[in-house]
Protein backbone atom coordinates (compact mmCIF):
# COMPACT_ATOMS: atom_id res chain seq x y z
CA UNK A 1 0.00 0.00 0.00
CA UNK A 2 1.36 3.63 -1.10
CA UNK A 3 2.13 6.41 0.76
CA UNK A 4 -1.07 8.10 -1.03
CA UNK A 5 -3.09 4.64 -0.12
CA UNK A 6 -2.66 5.20 3.43
CA UNK A 7 -3.34 9.30 3.39
CA UNK A 8 -6.31 8.80 1.48
CA UNK A 9 -7.50 5.52 4.62
CA UNK A 10 -6.44 7.80 7.46
CA UNK A 11 -8.46 10.71 6.22
CA UNK A 12 -11.32 8.65 5.60
CA UNK A 13 -11.30 7.06 8.77
CA UNK A 14 -10.50 10.31 10.68
CA UNK A 15 -12.92 13.15 9.95
CA UNK A 16 -16.11 11.39 10.89
CA UNK A 17 -14.33 11.02 14.54
CA UNK A 18 -13.78 14.59 14.52
CA UNK A 19 -17.26 15.16 13.61
CA UNK A 20 -18.29 13.13 16.18
CA UNK A 21 -15.89 14.90 18.94
CA UNK A 22 -16.74 18.27 17.90
CA UNK A 23 -21.03 17.49 17.89
CA UNK A 24 -20.12 16.60 21.67
CA UNK A 25 -18.24 20.01 22.35
CA UNK A 26 -20.90 21.82 20.78
CA UNK A 27 -23.68 20.37 22.19
CA UNK A 28 -21.56 20.98 25.68
CA UNK A 29 -21.47 24.45 25.30
CA UNK A 30 -24.93 25.19 24.11
CA UNK A 31 -26.00 22.75 27.22
CA UNK A 32 -24.12 25.47 29.34
CA UNK A 33 -26.12 28.82 27.79
CA UNK A 34 -29.23 27.14 28.75
CA UNK A 35 -28.43 26.24 32.41
CA UNK A 36 -26.20 29.90 32.51
CA UNK A 37 -30.16 31.24 32.48
CA UNK A 38 -30.67 29.81 36.22
CA UNK A 39 -27.32 31.62 37.83
CA UNK A 40 -23.80 31.60 38.55
CA UNK A 41 -24.11 28.20 41.47
CA UNK A 42 -26.37 26.13 38.22
CA UNK A 43 -23.26 26.91 35.84
CA UNK A 44 -20.84 25.49 38.67
CA UNK A 45 -22.43 22.71 39.19
CA UNK A 46 -22.83 21.40 35.75
CA UNK A 47 -19.25 22.67 34.97
CA UNK A 48 -17.48 20.37 38.05
CA UNK A 49 -20.23 17.54 37.14
CA UNK A 50 -18.70 17.71 33.04
CA UNK A 51 -15.44 17.69 34.17
CA UNK A 52 -15.81 14.28 36.56
CA UNK A 53 -17.85 12.43 34.14
CA UNK A 54 -14.88 13.52 31.75
CA UNK A 55 -12.59 11.86 34.03
CA UNK A 56 -14.41 8.51 34.44
CA UNK A 57 -14.58 8.45 30.64
CA UNK A 58 -10.84 7.38 31.17
CA UNK A 59 -12.17 4.35 32.75
CA UNK A 60 -14.41 2.93 29.92
CA UNK A 61 -11.45 3.51 27.12
CA UNK A 62 -10.19 0.86 28.72
CA UNK A 63 -13.14 -1.34 27.22
CA UNK A 64 -13.71 0.50 23.87
CA UNK A 65 -10.40 1.51 22.82
CA UNK A 66 -8.65 -1.91 23.59
CA UNK A 67 -11.76 -3.42 21.85
CA UNK A 68 -11.40 -1.56 18.84
CA UNK A 69 -7.77 -2.09 18.60
CA UNK A 70 -8.28 -5.86 19.06
CA UNK A 71 -11.02 -6.32 16.71
CA UNK A 72 -9.50 -4.24 14.01
CA UNK A 73 -6.58 -6.80 14.04
CA UNK A 74 -8.78 -9.72 13.57
CA UNK A 75 -10.84 -8.15 10.65
CA UNK A 76 -7.31 -7.86 8.81
CA UNK A 77 -5.97 -11.59 9.63
CA UNK A 78 -9.89 -12.61 8.85
CA UNK A 79 -10.40 -14.37 12.15
CA UNK A 80 -13.80 -14.44 13.18
CA UNK A 81 -13.30 -15.87 16.31
CA UNK A 82 -11.01 -13.44 17.54
CA UNK A 83 -13.10 -10.80 16.45
CA UNK A 84 -15.81 -12.21 18.65
CA UNK A 85 -13.50 -12.54 21.56
CA UNK A 86 -12.80 -9.07 21.31
CA UNK A 87 -16.41 -8.15 21.03
CA UNK A 88 -17.22 -10.36 23.82
CA UNK A 89 -14.49 -9.11 26.20
CA UNK A 90 -15.31 -5.52 25.85
CA UNK A 91 -18.85 -6.08 26.85
CA UNK A 92 -17.63 -8.29 29.99
CA UNK A 93 -15.65 -5.12 30.76
CA UNK A 94 -18.60 -3.06 30.83
CA UNK A 95 -20.22 -4.95 32.96
CA UNK A 96 -17.69 -5.67 35.19
CA UNK A 97 -17.03 -1.66 35.34
CA UNK A 98 -20.29 -0.53 35.15
CA UNK A 99 -21.90 -1.13 38.34
CA UNK A 100 -18.79 0.18 40.54
CA UNK A 101 -18.78 3.70 38.66
CA UNK A 102 -22.48 3.99 38.39
CA UNK A 103 -24.38 2.24 41.82
CA UNK A 104 -20.85 3.41 43.91
CA UNK A 105 -20.61 7.09 42.61
CA UNK A 106 -24.47 7.43 43.31
CA UNK A 107 -24.14 6.27 46.86
CA UNK A 108 -21.00 8.67 47.43
CA UNK A 109 -22.16 11.70 45.67
CA UNK A 110 -22.65 14.22 48.19
CA UNK A 111 -19.14 13.30 49.40
CA UNK A 112 -17.72 13.20 45.66
CA UNK A 113 -19.43 16.71 45.02
CA UNK A 114 -17.86 17.98 48.14
CA UNK A 115 -14.29 16.98 47.53
CA UNK A 116 -14.47 18.33 43.70
CA UNK A 117 -15.75 21.53 44.96
CA UNK A 118 -13.29 21.83 47.68
CA UNK A 119 -16.14 22.15 50.15
CA UNK A 120 -19.60 23.19 50.64
CA UNK A 121 -20.81 26.28 48.84
CA UNK A 122 -24.10 27.27 46.97
CA UNK A 123 -23.17 24.77 44.40
CA UNK A 124 -23.26 21.64 46.08
CA UNK A 125 -26.96 21.10 46.52
CA UNK A 126 -27.30 21.87 42.96
CA UNK A 127 -24.23 19.45 42.08
CA UNK A 128 -25.97 16.81 43.90
CA UNK A 129 -29.01 17.28 42.19
CA UNK A 130 -26.82 17.09 38.59
CA UNK A 131 -25.16 13.64 39.98
CA UNK A 132 -27.85 11.88 41.03
CA UNK A 133 -29.11 11.55 37.87
CA UNK A 134 -26.08 11.35 35.48
CA UNK A 135 -23.65 8.84 37.73
CA UNK A 136 -26.71 6.58 37.11
CA UNK A 137 -27.30 7.62 33.45
CA UNK A 138 -22.81 6.69 33.29
CA UNK A 139 -23.93 3.22 32.53
CA UNK A 140 -25.37 4.45 28.86
CA UNK A 141 -23.08 7.02 28.22
CA UNK A 142 -20.17 3.67 28.69
CA UNK A 143 -22.08 1.13 27.15
CA UNK A 144 -22.27 3.60 23.59
CA UNK A 145 -18.10 3.99 24.28
CA UNK A 146 -17.77 0.20 23.90
CA UNK A 147 -20.67 0.00 20.77
CA UNK A 148 -18.53 2.44 19.10
CA UNK A 149 -15.47 1.31 19.92
CA UNK A 150 -16.16 -2.12 17.94
CA UNK A 151 -17.89 -0.70 15.23
CA UNK A 152 -15.09 1.43 14.75
CA UNK A 153 -12.80 -1.51 15.07
CA UNK A 154 -14.66 -3.04 11.83
CA UNK A 155 -13.81 0.37 9.89
CA UNK A 156 -17.01 2.38 10.75
CA UNK A 157 -15.94 5.61 12.22
CA UNK A 158 -19.43 7.06 10.04
CA UNK A 159 -21.69 5.18 12.25
CA UNK A 160 -20.66 5.95 15.53
CA UNK A 161 -20.21 10.31 14.34
CA UNK A 162 -24.24 9.58 13.55
CA UNK A 163 -25.03 8.81 17.04
CA UNK A 164 -22.99 11.50 18.07
CA UNK A 165 -25.18 13.61 16.16
CA UNK A 166 -28.30 12.18 16.82
CA UNK A 167 -27.30 11.87 20.75
CA UNK A 168 -26.23 15.48 21.05
CA UNK A 169 -29.28 16.85 18.78
CA UNK A 170 -31.64 14.91 21.39
CA UNK A 171 -29.96 16.48 24.20
CA UNK A 172 -30.34 20.49 22.40
CA UNK A 173 -33.96 19.97 21.74
CA UNK A 174 -34.73 18.83 25.32
CA UNK A 175 -32.14 21.21 27.43
CA UNK A 176 -34.93 23.90 27.36
CA UNK A 177 -37.99 21.58 27.42
CA UNK A 178 -36.99 19.97 30.26
CA UNK A 179 -34.60 22.79 32.24
CA UNK A 180 -37.34 25.89 31.60
CA UNK A 181 -40.47 24.41 30.63
CA UNK A 182 -40.67 21.75 33.04
CA UNK A 183 -38.81 23.64 35.82
CA UNK A 184 -35.87 20.85 36.42
CA UNK A 185 -33.30 23.23 36.21
CA UNK A 186 -30.05 21.18 36.46
CA UNK A 187 -31.79 17.93 36.87
CA UNK A 188 -33.69 18.74 33.26
CA UNK A 189 -29.78 18.88 31.49
CA UNK A 190 -28.65 16.19 33.22
CA UNK A 191 -31.88 14.03 31.92
CA UNK A 192 -31.58 15.64 28.55
CA UNK A 193 -28.16 14.21 27.99
CA UNK A 194 -29.21 10.59 29.61
CA UNK A 195 -32.53 10.61 27.23
CA UNK A 196 -30.14 11.99 24.29
CA UNK A 197 -27.80 9.07 24.91
CA UNK A 198 -30.37 6.30 25.54
CA UNK A 199 -31.65 6.51 21.73
CA UNK A 200 -28.47 6.68 20.31
CA UNK A 201 -27.34 3.45 22.18
CA UNK A 202 -30.41 2.32 20.64
CA UNK A 203 -29.63 3.00 17.14
CA UNK A 204 -26.00 1.60 18.29
CA UNK A 205 -27.57 -1.57 19.02
CA UNK A 206 -29.08 -1.92 15.95
CA UNK A 207 -26.24 -0.57 13.94
CA UNK A 208 -24.18 -3.80 15.44
CA UNK A 209 -26.79 -6.19 14.05
CA UNK A 210 -26.36 -4.73 10.92
CA UNK A 211 -23.00 -4.29 10.47
CA UNK A 212 -21.32 -6.93 7.83
CA UNK A 213 -18.39 -7.48 9.29
CA UNK A 214 -20.02 -8.73 12.55
CA UNK A 215 -22.29 -10.39 10.60
CA UNK A 216 -20.07 -12.66 8.88
CA UNK A 217 -17.83 -13.24 12.05
CA UNK A 218 -21.04 -14.34 14.32
CA UNK A 219 -22.33 -16.96 11.06
CA UNK A 220 -18.47 -18.39 10.27
CA UNK A 221 -17.72 -21.87 11.80
CA UNK A 222 -15.37 -22.19 14.44
CA UNK A 223 -14.13 -24.82 16.95
CA UNK A 224 -12.26 -22.74 19.42
CA UNK A 225 -13.81 -21.76 22.75
CA UNK A 226 -12.88 -19.27 25.03
CA UNK A 227 -13.76 -18.10 28.28
CA UNK A 228 -15.36 -14.09 28.97
CA UNK A 229 -12.57 -13.65 31.77
CA UNK A 230 -10.05 -14.75 29.34
CA UNK A 231 -11.31 -12.45 26.79
CA UNK A 232 -11.67 -9.32 29.32
CA UNK A 233 -8.29 -9.56 30.17
CA UNK A 234 -7.11 -9.79 26.63
CA UNK A 235 -8.79 -6.49 25.99
CA UNK A 236 -8.15 -4.74 29.30
CA UNK A 237 -4.05 -5.51 28.82
CA UNK A 238 -4.69 -3.52 25.39
CA UNK A 239 -6.69 -0.99 26.54
CA UNK A 240 -5.15 -0.09 29.93
CA UNK A 241 -2.54 1.95 28.52
CA UNK A 242 -4.90 4.22 26.54
CA UNK A 243 -6.78 4.84 29.35
CA UNK A 244 -3.62 5.35 31.58
CA UNK A 245 -2.52 8.36 28.43
CA UNK A 246 -5.78 9.85 28.88
CA UNK A 247 -6.07 10.08 32.48
CA UNK A 248 -2.72 11.30 33.04
CA UNK A 249 -3.39 14.21 30.66
CA UNK A 250 -6.92 15.21 32.01
CA UNK A 251 -5.32 15.47 35.09
CA UNK A 252 -2.32 17.54 34.08
CA UNK A 253 -4.81 19.59 32.44
CA UNK A 254 -6.54 20.22 35.78
CA UNK A 255 -3.36 20.56 37.91
CA UNK A 256 -1.93 23.14 35.12
CA UNK A 257 -5.39 25.11 35.70
CA UNK A 258 -4.66 25.36 39.49
CA UNK A 259 -0.87 26.91 38.55
CA UNK A 260 -2.50 29.67 35.97
CA UNK A 261 -4.72 30.26 38.99
CA UNK A 262 -1.69 31.29 40.92
CA UNK A 263 -1.30 34.32 38.24
CA UNK A 264 -4.07 36.22 38.57
CA UNK A 265 -7.87 36.59 38.18
CA UNK A 266 -8.50 37.27 34.69
CA UNK A 267 -5.54 34.79 33.54
CA UNK A 268 -7.16 31.68 34.34
CA UNK A 269 -10.93 33.37 33.10
CA UNK A 270 -8.99 33.69 29.93
CA UNK A 271 -7.10 30.30 30.01
CA UNK A 272 -10.19 28.81 30.81
CA UNK A 273 -11.96 30.39 27.37
CA UNK A 274 -9.15 29.85 25.23
CA UNK A 275 -8.84 26.22 26.12
CA UNK A 276 -12.45 25.80 24.68
CA UNK A 277 -11.04 27.27 21.40
CA UNK A 278 -8.24 24.87 21.40
CA UNK A 279 -10.64 21.80 22.28
CA UNK A 280 -11.85 22.39 18.06
CA UNK A 281 -8.32 21.81 16.94
CA UNK A 282 -7.42 19.06 19.47
CA UNK A 283 -9.76 17.05 18.59
CA UNK A 284 -8.41 16.96 14.75
CA UNK A 285 -5.31 15.69 16.47
CA UNK A 286 -7.27 12.60 18.32
CA UNK A 287 -9.36 11.98 15.42
CA UNK A 288 -6.22 11.36 13.61
CA UNK A 289 -4.65 9.15 16.48
CA UNK A 290 -8.14 6.49 16.53
CA UNK A 291 -7.62 6.33 12.45
CA UNK A 292 -4.17 6.01 13.25
CA UNK A 293 -4.21 2.99 15.13
CA UNK A 294 -7.22 1.46 13.46
CA UNK A 295 -5.26 1.82 10.08
CA UNK A 296 -1.99 0.38 11.98
CA UNK A 297 -3.81 -2.61 13.77
CA UNK A 298 -5.49 -3.95 10.61
CA UNK A 299 -2.44 -3.75 8.44
CA UNK A 300 -0.69 -5.80 11.32
CA UNK A 301 -3.79 -8.51 11.55
CA UNK A 302 -3.14 -8.83 7.17
CA UNK A 303 0.01 -9.89 7.73
CA UNK A 304 1.75 -6.42 7.01
CA UNK A 305 4.34 -3.68 8.94
CA UNK A 306 3.66 -0.46 7.56
CA UNK A 307 3.66 1.23 10.75
CA UNK A 308 6.97 3.36 9.41
CA UNK A 309 4.79 4.48 6.23
CA UNK A 310 1.89 4.94 8.45
CA UNK A 311 3.30 6.81 10.94
CA UNK A 312 5.25 8.89 8.49
CA UNK A 313 1.64 9.89 6.97
CA UNK A 314 0.01 10.35 10.05
CA UNK A 315 2.73 12.84 11.00
CA UNK A 316 2.07 14.58 7.89
CA UNK A 317 -1.90 14.85 8.81
CA UNK A 318 -1.10 16.02 12.33
CA UNK A 319 1.54 18.77 11.45
CA UNK A 320 -0.37 19.77 9.06
CA UNK A 321 -3.57 20.16 10.98
CA UNK A 322 -1.37 21.63 13.83
CA UNK A 323 0.36 24.50 11.75
CA UNK A 324 -2.92 25.62 10.30
CA UNK A 325 -4.90 25.74 13.99
CA UNK A 326 -1.54 27.85 14.95
CA UNK A 327 -1.63 30.43 12.18
CA UNK A 328 -5.52 30.53 12.59
CA UNK A 329 -5.35 31.34 16.48
CA UNK A 330 -2.75 34.12 15.25
CA UNK A 331 -4.42 35.56 13.31
CA UNK A 332 -8.03 35.73 14.83
CA UNK A 333 -7.22 35.48 18.59
CA UNK A 334 -9.07 38.62 19.41
CA UNK A 335 -12.09 37.39 17.39
CA UNK A 336 -12.31 34.83 19.17
CA UNK A 337 -12.09 35.51 22.84
CA UNK A 338 -15.23 38.24 21.95
CA UNK A 339 -16.91 35.46 20.50
CA UNK A 340 -16.80 33.97 23.97
CA UNK A 341 -18.15 37.07 25.42
CA UNK A 342 -14.86 38.49 26.95
CA UNK A 343 -13.66 42.10 26.83
CA UNK A 344 -10.99 44.08 28.64
CA UNK A 345 -8.21 41.88 30.97
CA UNK A 346 -9.29 39.21 29.84
CA UNK A 347 -9.59 39.24 26.17
CA UNK A 348 -6.11 40.78 26.35
CA UNK A 349 -4.47 37.94 28.14
CA UNK A 350 -6.52 35.31 26.29
CA UNK A 351 -5.69 36.33 23.14
CA UNK A 352 -1.90 36.83 23.92
CA UNK A 353 -2.34 32.77 25.37
CA UNK A 354 -3.79 32.04 21.80
CA UNK A 355 -0.77 33.71 19.62
CA UNK A 356 1.44 32.06 22.01
CA UNK A 357 0.71 28.66 21.54
CA UNK A 358 1.45 28.06 17.93
CA UNK A 359 4.70 25.92 18.68
CA UNK A 360 2.72 24.10 21.42
CA UNK A 361 0.03 23.03 18.86
CA UNK A 362 2.49 22.00 15.86
CA UNK A 363 4.40 19.61 18.66
CA UNK A 364 1.44 18.50 19.83
CA UNK A 365 -0.24 17.86 17.23
CA UNK A 366 2.70 15.75 15.58
CA UNK A 367 3.08 13.67 19.03
CA UNK A 368 -0.90 12.66 19.18
CA UNK A 369 -0.75 11.44 15.72
CA UNK A 370 2.24 9.35 15.94
CA UNK A 371 0.80 7.25 18.98
CA UNK A 372 -2.10 6.13 17.10
CA UNK A 373 0.66 4.05 15.38
CA UNK A 374 1.79 2.47 19.07
CA UNK A 375 -2.07 1.91 20.10
CA UNK A 376 -2.25 -0.12 17.44
CA UNK A 377 0.61 -2.26 17.48
CA UNK A 378 0.98 -2.50 21.13
CA UNK A 379 3.12 0.27 21.98
CA UNK A 380 1.24 1.94 23.98
CA UNK A 381 2.44 1.18 26.92
CA UNK A 382 5.69 2.74 26.28
CA UNK A 383 3.85 5.83 25.01
CA UNK A 384 1.90 6.34 28.42
CA UNK A 385 5.10 6.17 29.96
CA UNK A 386 6.33 8.99 28.11
CA UNK A 387 3.00 11.44 28.66
CA UNK A 388 3.68 10.80 32.41
CA UNK A 389 7.11 12.05 32.14
CA UNK A 390 6.27 14.69 29.70
CA UNK A 391 3.10 15.82 32.16
CA UNK A 392 5.14 15.43 35.44
CA UNK A 393 7.59 18.11 33.51
CA UNK A 394 5.41 20.12 32.30
CA UNK A 395 3.83 20.87 35.15
CA UNK A 396 7.35 21.76 36.89
CA UNK A 397 8.20 24.27 33.81
CA UNK A 398 4.97 25.48 33.88
CA UNK A 399 5.46 26.44 38.07
CA UNK A 400 8.76 27.36 37.22
CA UNK A 401 7.95 29.64 34.14
CA UNK A 402 4.46 30.92 35.91
CA UNK A 403 6.21 34.39 36.93
CA UNK A 404 6.13 34.95 33.26
CA UNK A 405 2.25 35.00 32.96
CA UNK A 406 0.68 32.92 30.30
CA UNK A 407 3.53 33.06 28.17
CA UNK A 408 5.74 31.03 30.41
CA UNK A 409 3.18 28.65 30.85
CA UNK A 410 2.93 28.58 27.00
CA UNK A 411 7.05 28.12 26.78
CA UNK A 412 6.43 25.11 29.60
CA UNK A 413 3.97 23.16 27.16
CA UNK A 414 5.71 23.44 24.92
CA UNK A 415 9.12 22.35 25.70
CA UNK A 416 8.00 19.41 27.41
CA UNK A 417 5.78 18.23 24.09
CA UNK A 418 8.99 19.12 22.60
CA UNK A 419 10.84 16.03 24.52
CA UNK A 420 7.76 13.81 24.35
CA UNK A 421 7.81 14.35 20.16
CA UNK A 422 11.68 13.55 20.14
CA UNK A 423 11.23 10.75 22.80
CA UNK A 424 8.28 9.01 20.59
CA UNK A 425 9.80 9.62 17.05
CA UNK A 426 13.08 7.94 18.41
CA UNK A 427 11.40 5.02 19.44
CA UNK A 428 9.33 4.59 16.57
CA UNK A 429 12.25 4.62 14.08
CA UNK A 430 14.21 2.33 16.08
CA UNK A 431 11.06 -0.06 16.39
CA UNK A 432 9.57 -0.19 12.66
CA UNK A 433 11.94 -1.59 10.34
CA UNK A 434 12.91 0.01 7.21
CA UNK A 435 11.49 -1.52 3.80
CA UNK A 436 14.90 -2.81 2.83
CA UNK A 437 15.33 -4.16 5.82
CA UNK A 438 11.89 -6.49 5.79
CA UNK A 439 11.90 -9.68 6.40
CA UNK A 440 10.33 -12.27 3.53
CA UNK A 441 6.72 -12.20 3.14
CA UNK A 442 4.43 -13.53 6.13
CA UNK A 443 3.56 -12.21 9.94
CA UNK A 444 5.87 -10.63 12.08
CA UNK A 445 6.17 -12.17 15.15
CA UNK A 446 4.38 -10.46 17.80
CA UNK A 447 1.16 -11.41 15.69
CA UNK A 448 2.60 -15.01 15.77
CA UNK A 449 2.54 -15.02 19.25
CA UNK A 450 -1.09 -13.39 19.17
CA UNK A 451 -1.91 -16.77 17.17
CA UNK A 452 -0.56 -18.43 20.11
CA UNK A 453 -2.32 -16.81 22.62
CA UNK A 454 -5.38 -17.21 20.33
CA UNK A 455 -5.14 -20.59 20.00
CA UNK A 456 -4.40 -21.39 23.92
CA UNK A 457 -7.50 -19.46 24.69
CA UNK A 458 -9.85 -20.69 22.48
CA UNK A 459 -7.98 -23.88 20.69
CA UNK A 460 -6.81 -24.56 17.26
CA UNK A 461 -8.41 -23.29 13.69
CA UNK A 462 -10.13 -25.63 11.46
CA UNK A 463 -8.10 -26.40 8.60
CA UNK A 464 -8.77 -24.29 5.88
CA UNK A 465 -10.15 -21.61 8.39
CA UNK A 466 -9.33 -18.16 7.80
CA UNK A 467 -6.85 -17.83 10.33
CA UNK A 468 -4.92 -20.72 8.92
CA UNK A 469 -4.51 -18.86 5.93
CA UNK A 470 -3.18 -15.99 7.45
CA UNK A 471 0.78 -16.95 5.84
CA UNK A 472 -0.40 -17.17 2.72
CA UNK A 473 -2.52 -14.95 2.08
CA UNK A 474 0.33 -12.29 3.72
CA UNK A 475 3.08 -13.86 1.43
CA UNK A 476 0.53 -13.37 -1.72
CA UNK A 477 -0.25 -9.67 -0.51
CA UNK A 478 3.33 -8.53 0.36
Amino acid sequence: MGATQHRRELVSLAYPVYLELLAGVTAGIINMLWVARLGGPAVAAVAVATNLENLLLGVILVAGSGTTVLVARARGAEDPAALRSAVRGGLVLWAIVTPVVALGGYLVREPLARLVLGGGGGSLTRTVDYLSIALPGIAVFFATNVIDGVLKGTGDTRTPMRLAVLANGLILALDPLLILGFGLGVRGAATATVLGRTAALACGLVALRRNAVLRRAASAPSSRTGTPGADARRVAATGLPMSADFVVRMTGALALVGLVARIGVDEVAAYGIATKAVYVATMAFYAVRQAAAIHTSHLLGTGRDERRSVGRQALLLGGTLGLTAALTLLAAGPWIMRAFGSEGAVAEAGTLYLRCLGPYLVLLACFIALGGVFEGSGGSPALARITTCGVILQLALAHALSGSGLPGICTAMAASTALQCAAVTRMHRRATPRPADRTPPGPPPHLLRTAGECGRDHGRAAPGHPAGRLNHRAGKEN
